[in-house]
């Protein structure tokens, strides 16, 4: 669901820098790849599981009200539908 403030787009778009500019160099190691990342837009905070689930519901227990990012490690893409995850880590 879009936060009231944000539009999909506004979300996307802060969540893939976000992603890229800060976080991916410290998260995409090899015991890391093909997990999930949950990313909390306004804090940066973040937490890694192999379940999305799991990984959104930590991020939100320990901080309510985040706008939530999510991405799969390595990948284009968190899930695919009739298609191929491509794998973007080496």
């Amino acid at each position: 669901m879009p936060h009231p403030n944000l539009s999909s787009e506004e979300i996307a778009q802060r969540g893939e820098e976000l992603y890229q500019k800060h976080i991916r160099a410290q998260v995409e190691t090899t015991e890391n790849i093909g997990k999930i990342i949950a990313i909390n837009l306004t804090t940066g905070n973040y937490e890694i599981d192999k379940d999305l689930l799991v990984a959104c519901h930590r991020l939100k227990a320990n901080q309510p009200d985040a706008v939530t990012w999510v991405e799969r490690i390595g990948y284009d893409a968190v899930y695919a539908i009739g298609g191929t995850l491509v794998k973007t880590a080496e």
